[in-house]
Protein backbone atom coordinates (compact mmCIF):
# COMPACT_ATOMS: atom_id res chain seq x y z
CA UNK A 1 0.00 0.00 0.00
CA UNK A 2 1.54 3.39 -0.70
CA UNK A 3 -0.07 5.79 1.51
CA UNK A 4 -1.50 9.15 0.40
CA UNK A 5 0.21 12.64 2.09
CA UNK A 6 -1.69 14.26 4.11
CA UNK A 7 -3.15 17.58 3.14
CA UNK A 8 -3.21 20.30 5.88
CA UNK A 9 -4.35 24.03 5.10
CA UNK A 10 -2.62 26.37 7.15
CA UNK A 11 -5.22 28.62 9.83
CA UNK A 12 -4.54 32.30 10.55
CA UNK A 13 -4.92 31.46 14.44
CA UNK A 14 -1.72 29.15 13.53
CA UNK A 15 0.34 31.97 12.47
CA UNK A 16 2.77 34.38 14.72
CA UNK A 17 3.78 37.30 15.20
CA UNK A 18 5.68 37.50 11.64
CA UNK A 19 2.62 36.24 9.95
CA UNK A 20 4.00 32.67 9.52
CA UNK A 21 2.99 29.69 10.62
CA UNK A 22 4.56 29.26 14.45
CA UNK A 23 6.90 26.16 14.66
CA UNK A 24 5.02 24.34 17.07
CA UNK A 25 2.16 23.58 15.24
CA UNK A 26 4.35 21.32 12.90
CA UNK A 27 4.55 18.60 15.63
CA UNK A 28 1.14 19.39 15.74
CA UNK A 29 0.61 19.00 12.42
CA UNK A 30 3.09 15.45 12.62
CA UNK A 31 0.83 13.99 14.65
CA UNK A 32 -2.21 14.77 12.55
CA UNK A 33 -0.62 13.11 9.85
CA UNK A 34 0.19 9.82 11.56
CA UNK A 35 -3.44 9.70 12.49
CA UNK A 36 -4.51 9.91 9.27
CA UNK A 37 -2.09 7.36 7.58
CA UNK A 38 -3.80 4.89 10.60
CA UNK A 39 -7.00 5.85 9.11
CA UNK A 40 -5.45 4.87 5.40
CA UNK A 41 -4.13 1.73 6.89
CA UNK A 42 -7.99 0.84 8.16
CA UNK A 43 -6.96 0.50 11.34
CA UNK A 44 -7.81 3.66 13.06
CA UNK A 45 -6.26 5.46 16.21
CA UNK A 46 -9.49 5.05 18.44
CA UNK A 47 -9.33 1.20 17.36
CA UNK A 48 -6.13 0.99 18.78
CA UNK A 49 -6.92 2.67 21.42
CA UNK A 50 -9.66 0.43 22.38
CA UNK A 51 -7.06 -2.59 21.61
CA UNK A 52 -5.64 -1.22 24.73
CA UNK A 53 -2.23 0.13 22.96
CA UNK A 54 -1.18 3.73 22.49
CA UNK A 55 1.99 5.58 21.08
CA UNK A 56 4.06 7.10 23.62
CA UNK A 57 6.04 9.86 22.21
CA UNK A 58 9.93 9.40 23.31
CA UNK A 59 11.04 12.12 20.75
CA UNK A 60 10.28 14.81 18.10
CA UNK A 61 12.39 16.38 15.55
CA UNK A 62 11.89 18.80 13.13
CA UNK A 63 14.19 20.85 10.45
CA UNK A 64 12.47 23.95 9.08
CA UNK A 65 13.60 24.79 5.53
CA UNK A 66 11.28 27.73 4.44
CA UNK A 67 7.73 29.74 5.93
CA UNK A 68 5.02 28.66 5.15
CA UNK A 69 1.93 30.98 5.76
CA UNK A 70 -1.78 31.59 6.26
CA UNK A 71 -3.24 30.29 4.14
CA UNK A 72 -1.01 27.92 2.35
CA UNK A 73 -1.84 24.37 2.27
CA UNK A 74 0.93 22.28 2.64
CA UNK A 75 1.14 17.85 2.00
CA UNK A 76 2.38 15.67 4.41
CA UNK A 77 4.20 12.42 3.81
CA UNK A 78 4.85 9.93 6.48
CA UNK A 79 6.75 7.27 6.18
CA UNK A 80 8.01 4.51 8.39
CA UNK A 81 11.50 4.05 9.09
CA UNK A 82 12.43 1.79 11.88
CA UNK A 83 9.66 -0.59 12.84
CA UNK A 84 10.75 -3.13 16.41
CA UNK A 85 9.31 -5.17 18.63
CA UNK A 86 8.34 -2.57 20.62
CA UNK A 87 8.95 0.76 19.01
CA UNK A 88 9.12 2.89 15.89
CA UNK A 89 9.98 5.73 13.92
CA UNK A 90 8.46 7.71 11.37
CA UNK A 91 9.80 10.76 9.05
CA UNK A 92 7.12 13.66 8.05
CA UNK A 93 8.24 15.84 4.80
CA UNK A 94 6.11 18.62 4.73
CA UNK A 95 5.55 20.31 1.12
CA UNK A 96 3.98 23.54 -0.49
CA UNK A 97 0.96 21.74 -1.93
CA UNK A 98 1.35 24.09 -5.25
CA UNK A 99 5.45 24.72 -5.98
CA UNK A 100 6.28 21.13 -4.20
CA UNK A 101 9.28 22.81 -2.45
CA UNK A 102 10.04 21.12 1.05
CA UNK A 103 8.93 23.41 3.76
CA UNK A 104 10.26 21.19 6.76
CA UNK A 105 11.33 17.88 7.64
CA UNK A 106 10.41 15.72 10.62
CA UNK A 107 11.25 12.77 12.44
CA UNK A 108 9.26 10.91 15.59
CA UNK A 109 10.06 7.88 17.96
CA UNK A 110 7.16 6.17 19.69
CA UNK A 111 7.04 3.01 21.76
CA UNK A 112 3.86 0.76 21.91
CA UNK A 113 2.39 1.39 25.70
CA UNK A 114 -0.47 -1.33 26.77
CA UNK A 115 -2.98 1.61 28.06
CA UNK A 116 -4.33 -1.02 30.37
CA UNK A 117 -1.07 -2.31 32.25
CA UNK A 118 0.38 0.87 32.32
CA UNK A 119 3.84 -0.23 30.60
CA UNK A 120 5.46 -0.39 27.30
CA UNK A 121 4.13 -4.21 25.40
CA UNK A 122 5.07 -5.51 22.09
CA UNK A 123 2.94 -4.75 19.26
CA UNK A 124 2.82 -8.02 17.28
CA UNK A 125 1.57 -9.38 20.77
CA UNK A 126 -1.00 -6.65 21.82
CA UNK A 127 -2.31 -5.88 18.05
CA UNK A 128 -1.43 -8.31 16.18
CA UNK A 129 -3.48 -6.71 12.72
CA UNK A 130 -2.05 -3.26 13.42
CA UNK A 131 0.91 -4.61 13.29
CA UNK A 132 0.84 -6.49 10.17
CA UNK A 133 -0.67 -2.96 8.51
CA UNK A 134 2.33 -1.49 9.44
CA UNK A 135 4.93 -3.92 9.09
CA UNK A 136 3.02 -4.30 5.50
CA UNK A 137 3.71 -0.59 4.85
CA UNK A 138 7.17 -0.75 6.44
CA UNK A 139 8.57 -3.06 3.54
CA UNK A 140 6.78 -0.96 0.70
CA UNK A 141 8.63 2.09 2.14
CA UNK A 142 11.84 0.18 3.15
CA UNK A 143 13.97 1.03 -0.26
CA UNK A 144 13.70 5.03 0.96
CA UNK A 145 14.53 4.58 4.40
CA UNK A 146 15.75 7.64 6.21
CA UNK A 147 17.36 6.15 9.36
Amino acid sequence: MDAKPYARKANYYETDQMGIIHHSNFIRWFEEARVDLMEQLGFGYEKSIEQGVDFALLSVYCEYKSMVRFPDTVNISVEITSLENMKMALSYTVTDSKSGEVRALGETRHCYYDNVKKRPTMLKKSAPQLYELLKSLYSSNADNCKL
